[in-house]
């Protein structure tokens, strides 16, 4: 059942593959590194923060102290979460002030 699932998915139109409306660099970003960055466990989330949504990449559990790139709908990194120093703030603000919308993608 799994395979077909994946099979679905890949053979699916970004728009019509349960991503909603998910900006197309946000996409291209996602499928383009599946393979390279990602390990298990990976996820893309969005959020609304400071008035916008946002998208954190999270690379999964192949490493201690990634940090998680926070980037906007036009692909702009907006900063960095977690890392080496636990970074919590993105251009000055805590991002626990910032509203789970929902999980975007997951390996």
């Amino acid at each position: 059942m799994a395979t077909g699932v994946a099979l679905a998915l890949s053979a699916c139109k970004k728009e019509s593959c349960g991503f909603g409306e998910v900006p197309e660099c946000i996409m291209d970003r996602i499928e383009n590194n599946d393979n390279e960055l990602f390990c298990n466990d990976a996820n893309v989330k969005a959020y609304t923060f400071q008035q916008k949504t946002v998208y954190v990449f999270d690379a999964g559990t192949c490493g201690a102290d990634f940090s998680y790139p926070v980037l906007d709908a036009d692909c702009n990194t907006l900063g960095f979460l977690g890392g080496f120093q636990g970074n919590t703030k993105i251009n000055g603000e805590e991002f626990s002030s910032a509203v789970f919308v929902r999980t975007v993608w997951e390996k």
